[in-house]
């Protein structure tokens, strides 16, 4: 069971992803599960962000600063997203350090 990841923590992509770019979203495919996922446009800048450690409230202010969207509504589009690449091990969450 994955915990609630929040805004002090870091996230960074674990790596065994290919990921490529299809008429501007990104598709990825898990080396480690075989499994295809497409991200989209704005999950695709997700991934594009947290290529290095990143925390997770500067990940939103990077998108608020880049979309049209509520900082609210970011954060918990961006917990859920996160959740979600935690849950299939696309991502490490790190408690604030590294």
């Amino acid at each position: 069971m994955t915990k609630t990841i929040h805004g002090g923590q870091k996230v960074v992509q674990s790596a065994g992803s290919v990921v490529s770019d299809m008429n501007g979203e990104k598709v990825m495919f898990s080396v480690n599960s075989g499994k295809y996922f497409n991200l989209g446009a704005v999950g695709g800048r997700v991934w594009e962000l947290i290529a290095s450690p990143i925390p997770v409230s500067s990940l939103v202010d990077e998108l608020v600063s880049e979309y049209d969207v509520d900082r609210s509504a970011c954060e918990e589009q961006v917990a859920a997203f996160l959740k979600n690449l935690q849950e299939e091990a696309l991502i490490e969450v790190r408690n604030g350090e590294g």
